[in-house]
């Protein structure tokens, strides 16, 4: 288990990436933003995992999912699909439309909300917004021994991950170019 709260928790179904075939899944929705898909609820076999404070852009429920066919016993109403920021979907289907809708706002809510501190006096977490340096400033607390901290979230997060990608397709389109110019000799 993990030392986190967890904000969500249930059966989906979740449409693979490759075959696209709807698998029914356990999944627990973290408060770090971790997305966690099970075989069965003793979570032990882990499946799949998506961290969405990362790599969440966008969630739609119900018919906003165009383009996604649910499972065969489900109507559209009851689907979800999770927009990430590298241009591929997570498909996903819950047992009622509610659901859907309870699923669509939590995982939104997670997204929204990049940073929580944990109080061990309350057993909570709360929720700190980034401000516009993408930092956060945690007051001291009353107690012997606490000090202030200081987090900051990186706002060009992700990005090597782009660049690396663009100079692969800058390169490969490069390399196709150099192909066609060399054509006309071999035809000479």
């Amino acid at each position: 288990m993990r030392d986190m709260a967890l904000l969500r928790s249930g059966w989906l179904w979740r449409q693979t990436s490759v075959l696209k075939r709807w698998k029914l899944n356990w999944c627990d929705l973290w408060i770090d933003g971790s997305l966690c898909f099970y075989k069965t609820d003793s979570r032990r076999d882990l499946e799949h995992r998506v961290g969405l404070k990362v790599s969440c852009i966008d969630v739609q429920s119900g018919l906003e999912c165009g383009g996604v066919t649910p499972p065969e016993t489900n109507p559209r109403e009851n689907l979800i699909v999770v927009h990430l920021r590298d241009g591929s979907t997570l498909n996903l289907c819950a047992n009622s439309e509610d659901e859907s809708i309870a699923w669509k706002l939590t995982l939104l809510d997670t997204r929204r909300n990049p940073m929580f501190t944990y109080d061990p006096y309350d057993d909570s977490y709360q929720a700190v917004p980034l401000n516009n340096y993408h930092t956060i400033y945690i007051t001291p607390g009353a107690g012997p021994g606490t000090h202030q901290v200081v987090v900051q979230r990186d706002p060009f997060d992700g990005m090597v991950e782009n660049i690396a990608l663009g100079i692969l397709t800058g390169m490969a389109a490069g390399a196709a170019m150099r192909s066609f110019l060399w054509m006309p000799f071999f035809f000479c």
